[in-house]
């Protein structure tokens, strides 16, 4: 299938099932929120390493919070409810309860409660306070700018990790301008995060390696400077630079209106921008349940 000259692999991206929730930060003014979203998503790449995926969701405006302030909506995915609960612990514990004029709240209404303040509570040392509104209960904590408020749980849900998008392209400059114009508009999408620096990774990988103890490598059939060396290069002399993103949902059909998105802000450049093919990567189908197949996924396709 080629759209506008850029060409769409009959392939699919492979996703697998996590676990996930939203929390929402507010703060006293927008530059703060922010400041505490940015550092609670920080060293959230991939679960490989990280623990866990995380990603700004959304700017928030006073009218959408729950305190009337202005915030900004965060996405936390990891393999596991027990590690997602830690990862939310520590995050919020080290990067929003620290954060001037901060407060925080489940962005979700249902699914499993695991503890948002209910633990964080005790660094109030006793002088902690709770109280219940609508069913929920928040949590005031004392600190030196005020009080830092904090539901006390937020609701974990099934989520899908994985899905991604490859550009191969023409060169560096080229491939840069197609990812940063697939990833703006899949940041207009809802409930999905690209976890990775600026929604891309020049680092794709493959599972296993060479080396005994890696569970991933380099995926040298994407690698331009392998291309005639690699036993498996899908690579042509043309192509010279690949991105990849990454993109993490709360469901599956989220994970394809991102996919979506991304594919028709591609084609809609045309090849005469640089990025010449789009494919993606995927396991044989072993690696996860949720297939995207990318021409089902491109403009006028199934």
């Amino acid at each position: 299938m080629q759209i506008n000259g850029v060409t769409i692999d009959d392939s699919f991206a492979e996703a697998f099932p996590m676990k996930a929730t939203r929390l929402v930060i507010t703060g006293h003014n927008a530059t703060w929120a922010m400041h505490a979203a940015l550092s609670a998503t920080g060293f959230a790449t991939s679960v490989i390493g990280c623990g866990a995926e995380c990603g700004i969701e959304r700017v928030l405006d006073a009218g959408a919070t729950p305190d009337g302030r202005p915030g900004v909506a965060i996405l936390l995915f990891s393999m596991s409810g027990k590690e997602l609960a830690r990862q939310v612990e520590r995050r919020v514990g080290q990067c929003v309860l620290t954060c001037p004029t901060t407060a925080v709240f489940a962005g979700l209404a249902e699914g499993e409660a695991v503890a948002l303040g209910r633990q964080l509570r005790f660094f109030g040392d006793g002088w902690q306070a709770s109280k219940v509104i609508g069913g929920a209960r928040y949590w005031r904590v004392p600190v030196m700018d005020g009080e830092f408020v904090a539901q006390e749980t937020t609701a974990v849900v099934k989520g899908v990790g994985g899905g991604n998008l490859l550009l191969l392209a023409t060169g560096t400059d080229e491939a840069l301008a197609g990812a940063e114009a697939a990833v703006a508009a899949m940041r207009r999408v809802p409930n999905v995060i690209m976890p990775f620096p600026g929604g891309v990774v020049r680092s794709g990988s493959k599972v296993g390696s060479k080396y005994a103890g890696l569970s991933a490598s380099t995926n040298d059939a994407f690698c331009p400077s392998l291309t005639g060396l690699a036993l498996r290069s899908e690579l042509d002399e043309h192509t010279r630079c690949v991105l990849e993103i990454v993109i993490d949902g709360l469901a599956d059909a989220d994970v394809a209106a991102a996919m979506r998105a991304g594919i028709a802000a591609v084609t809609g450049r045309g090849a005469g921008a640089g990025v010449t093919r789009i494919s993606a990567g995927n396991y044989g189908g072993k690696l996860g349940p949720f297939h995207f197949h990318l021409r089902e996924l491109a403009p006028g396709g199934g």
